[in-house]
């Protein structure tokens, strides 16, 4: 079946582009998160189209007064992977890998808005994610990483937010290929074995520069995938850390931080980024493990729903809870007395076993 996309020359395989290659899991996703430097104004957004599925699916959050707000929408994509609206809410490329506009249109939830994304710095390409179960490939997919502002309004229950480029920080990301989406697995790898996943990013923003580190790591604390960036703001290159690493002091009760610490050198200089957690962000509201808006789920023909968390009630512990991005004041300190204070993430999902953090079940927590 032929699509617009067709009359792009992007073709990685010769078939329409409306085929992306054989594993029904294959998806191609967008990510938004927003915040004013005290993080007073917090958005975030997230779109994902799954191919195999034939499903389109998109989230718009807010929060604002001690809740979250958290827009639904999920359709049949009709193979056209261009038209990237579902909804009430819609995804625009103004400007490849610069500019980008994300809208929530007029709703019966009373959350809408419309911001545009300009890049702070170039965008980063990450290493590939390859992840194994025995010799099932459970992950494998390439994501891009960009700090940046943003312009535009935000409205919920009737107030009105603007926001200010000068104001308002953030990170997008992109990212496609395999990763689990739709429904789970109905024959899982033999024998089975308890679930574990290991995952920290932290993206930050300063007045002159960003700073990138994400790691995925085994039970035993062993990294699969990590990796540090910084870069100055501006047309600057960007610079690749030759090391970086971790710690998490978490909170007792839980499997969130209280605080953390990730230090990284371009083997010349080193770097120690503290993060102080304020509150967070359940990336549930973004469909990430949401038993009834998750990935690639069939909804219907063209559907739209609502939640919303009251973040004060919210049981962190509850499995589909704890994904989050926890909203930080971030010091970053060189060895030669160089200091820098910012704002950032510090996006956490761990269950299962992990050896440096004492975890041994699917969900212990922290004493």
């Amino acid at each position: 079946m032929l699509t617009k996309a067709d009359d792009y020359p992007i073709h990685q395989l010769p078939v329409p582009i409306a085929y992306a290659g054989t594993d029904r899991n294959f998806y191609d996703r967008y990510f938004f998160n927003g915040y004013s430097r005290d993080g007073e104004i917090f958005f975030a957004a997230a779109m994902g189209i799954y191919p195999h599925l034939n499903i389109i699916d998109a989230s718009f959050c807010v929060v604002r007064n001690g809740k979250q707000y958290n827009v639904h929408a999920s359709r049949v994509l009709g193979m056209e992977r261009m038209d990237t609206v579902v909804g009430p809410i819609s995804v625009e490329v103004l400007e490849p890998l610069a500019k980008l506009r994300v809208r929530c249109a007029d709703n019966a939830y009373g959350v809408k808005g419309e911001f545009t994304f300009t890049r702070r710095a170039p965008a980063v390409e990450e290493p590939r994610f390859i992840y194994q179960t025995g010799p099932r490939t459970v992950m494998d997919y390439t994501r891009l990483t960009q700090n940046g502002t943003y312009d535009g309004w935000l409205e919920v229950e009737g107030e009105r937010i603007e926001l200010r480029g000068s104001e308002i920080w953030g990170t997008r990301d992109r990212s496609w290929g395999v990763r689990p989406v739709g429904q789970r697995d109905s024959q899982p790898v033999a024998p089975q074995q308890m679930p574990q996943f290991y995952w920290l990013w932290a993206p930050c923003n300063f007045e002159d520069r960003f700073s990138l580190y994400h790691i995925n790591a085994e039970a035993t604390g062993a990294p699969w995938n990590e990796a540090a960036v910084m870069g100055l703001a501006g047309d600057h290159e960007p610079v690749h850390m030759k090391t970086a690493s971790s710690t998490v002091n978490y909170k007792s009760g839980s499997r969130h931080a209280k605080t953390a610490e990730v230090k990284f050198s371009d083997g010349t200089k080193n770097w120690t980024a503290t993060f102080e957690p304020k509150w967070q962000f359940y990336m549930a509201g973004l469909g990430y493990m949401n038993p009834e808006w998750g990935h690639g789920h069939f909804k219907g023909a063209n559907e739209v729903g609502f939640e919303l968390f009251d973040l004060a009630q919210t049981d962190e512990n509850q499995f589909d809870r704890n994904h989050i991005q926890a909203f930080s004041v971030v010091t970053l300190e060189s060895d030669d007395g160089e200091r820098h204070v910012g704002s950032g993430v510090l996006e956490q999902l761990i269950f299962g076993p992990h050896a440096p953090s004492g975890f041994k079940d699917l969900m212990d927590l922290a004493p």
